[in-house]
């Protein structure tokens, strides 16, 4: 589907971006760990949980293929994927030079949730090493048509900027991230690649998972070109002084280069909306800083403790004399039904140390320094441990504020108390910006009306695409 604006075309997935001359076309996507290895709870993230035909769905292999399908029908010349997995990536994504023909790449160097940027050579040309900042990853192209038509140490540069900004109550730093790596583009032209033609010329392109909507300072930054103390991000200040973005503010290319007609720009993480069904919101503020369950799920924990809990021990904590409490038979029968497994994930690892799991070489090494993590023992639930009620509530209160709603939510479901989700939350966590020197030829939509991920959909997030030519100078 495609409808034309003054000068952007608009086109809605499944869809390619058109070809066009002395054009460059961007494809920015959260392609959601896990991959292949890192990570095996894939399966949580669909709600309400796959059925037994269906278990497919959440597996690597099934997601690839969407991502396969999708990124070789938008046909971009260079395509920014966050979340990618060290641990796999040349073999989860060798489909994209093998089947694809994306035959340049380059990974980011640090973390567990990775940027990768890769291009097509007959497309683009590198025109230098990729720098590496924090959660940033720039790489700076020349079109491979500019290099035919002229001597080799002449032409224009296109910088791409490819971030996964910081998740959380983070406001200060994803706005640190956006500045140094906006920074770093600027002097990159100015200084390495000797571009002469001023801030206002700078060909940039930023895109990628921002972590945050239009109430993120890194977002308010790019789009106004400063920021100061003035501004408050989750009610703190995000910049101690004011920041000045070192070129002219960047265009917002899914809200601002074509004519919606009044509807609002699509969103792009598309999830069950799960908090006000499962965090207490009698205070706002402490629902954000401090959550706390509702009462609904708190009733929910209760009868799935119950219905678990065999032994029978007088203790402080219970309520009455001989009430069932859960011991390692029953936790253990509770960790394989959500994580189909004993010995991985949060809920374990906060179960056994509940029950009394002491880590031995802590208790030996205490003043030999900090023990490598591939030497430490494992984790195991004590024979004689007991997991209170109180204490099966703050496994999943960890869980809770550590972001996985998700998690809980299929955890409930698969013990007997699904709740009543009927809700999606959308959020525009995904964008792309253009400097004031590109003008944005194409744009890309993709659209969902039900949570993600899904049968068509590999990820939570969907892909934002667009497609840019040079500002006629006047």
């Amino acid at each position: 589907m495609v409808a034309v604006g003054k000068s952007c075309q608009h086109f809605v997935s499944p869809a390619a971006l058109p070809r066009i001359p002395a054009a460059l076309s961007v494809l920015s996507y959260n392609v959601l760990l896990p991959n292949s290895q890192d990570g095996w709870w894939s399966y949580k993230m669909y709600l309400p949980p796959l059925g037994p035909d269906d278990t497919d769905v959440s597996t690597w292999e099934h997601r690839k293929g969407l991502l396969r399908e999708r990124i070789g029908l938008v046909d971009a010349d260079v395509v920014c994927l966050q979340e990618v997995s060290p641990l796999s990536f040349e073999e989860d994504f060798a489909f994209m030079s093998d089947d694809l023909g994306y035959d340049g790449v380059e990974m980011f160097r640090k973390g567990r949730f990775r940027p990768a940027t890769f291009w097509r050579k007959d497309r683009v040309k590198l025109a230098q090493p990729s720098q590496h900042k924090d959660r940033t990853l720039l790489t700076s192209f020349r079109l491979v048509d500019d290099v035919k038509d002229k001597d080799d140490g002449d032409g224009e540069y296109w910088h791409i900027l490819n971030c996964h900004l910081q998740a959380g109550k983070q406001g200060g730093r994803r706005l640190r991230q956006v500045v140094e790596g906006v920074t770093t583009a600027f002097k990159t032209a100015k200084n390495k690649l000797k571009e002469t033609d001023g801030p206002e010329n700078l060909k940039l392109i930023v895109c990628g998972d921002f972590n945050g909507g239009q109430e993120c300072g890194a977002v308010h930054y790019l789009e106004h070109g400063s920021i100061g103390p003035d501004f408050l991000e989750d009610g703190e200040a995000v910049s101690s002084k004011e920041k000045v973005l070192p070129i002219p503010p960047m265009m917002d290319v899914s809200a601002k280069a074509i004519d919606r007609g009044g509807d609002p720009t699509p969103a792009t993480l598309v999830v069950p909306e799960l908090i006000s069904i499962m965090v207490d919101m009698g205070n706002a503020e402490t629902a954000y800083v401090d959550p706390r369950f509702s009462e609904d799920v708190l009733d929910r924990l209760r009868r799935i403790y119950d219905r678990h809990a065999t032994v029978a021990r007088q203790d402080e904590s219970s309520k009455s004399s001989g009430q069932p409490q859960m011991g390692k038979e029953d936790v253990e029968r509770w960790l394989t039904t959500i994580n189909l497994r004993v010995g991985r994930g949060t809920e374990f690892r906060n179960a056994a140390r509940f029950m009394g799991w002491v880590d031995p070489s802590q208790e030996s090494n205490e003043s030999a320094g900090e023990v490598k993590k591939d030497e430490r023992p494992p984790i195991v639930i004590p024979d004689d441990g007991i997991l209170t009620f109180d204490n099966f509530v703050s496994v999943y209160l960890d869980e809770l504020r550590q972001g996985k709603f998700w998690g809980i939510a299929w955890d409930l479901a698969a013990l007997g108390e699904p709740l009543a989700v009927t809700d999606v939350f959308r959020g525009r966590y995904d964008r792309m910006y253009c400097s004031s020197s590109l003008t944005p030829a194409a744009v890309l939509d993709t659209i969902s009306d039900v949570a993600c991920p899904n049968r068509v959909e590999a990820s939570d997030h969907l892909p934002v695409c667009a497609s840019f030519v040079r500002k006629k100078k006047e």
